[in-house]
């Protein structure tokens, strides 16, 4: 299975799942929503996790890592998102564009970049199975 292939099956768990909302960070305006979760069969103790971030305007995530294993393929569906992760530049991706985290990167900045419209991100997650905790704020 190729990583298009993962991406691909991502996007249709996206269409068709059913799940209800869970703040990830309390205390933001942002609501995170786990779209699929399935163990990758070819790829043993290796999973895929995917949610959708709804960030309200001008909201914003705390300063945060990830699973030390996890390799994250993020994609903006709508509006548009300011990112930074580790010394790389800050950046407002719009609908349809996308970057990548490396396992272990410390992702600083992660807010929507307009003030009076709602943006909505897909984070696509490969890591090992048995993490748990997909996010860790930066204290």
């Amino acid at each position: 299975m190729t990583i298009r292939t993962i991406i691909a099956a991502t996007g249709a768990a996206l269409v068709f799942a059913m799940a209800g909302p869970a703040s990830a960070h309390d205390g933001e305006a942002e609501t995170v929503t786990k779209n699929f979760e399935a163990a990758i069969p070819n790829i043993p103790g290796k999973s895929l996790i995917a949610v959708q971030v709804d960030y309200a305007p001008g909201a914003a995530s705390p300063s945060h890592t990830h699973a030390k294993s996890a390799f994250i393929y993020a994609y903006v569906i709508s509006g548009a998102i300011e990112s930074k992760v580790d010394d790389g530049a800050t950046r407002i991706y719009r609908a349809g564009e996308s970057w990548s985290e490396q396992p272990g990167a410390t992702h600083s900045i992660s807010r929507n970049a307009n003030k009076t419209e709602p943006a909505k991100l897909l984070a696509v997650f490969v890591l090992n199975t048995n993490d748990k905790a997909l996010t860790t704020p930066i204290k």
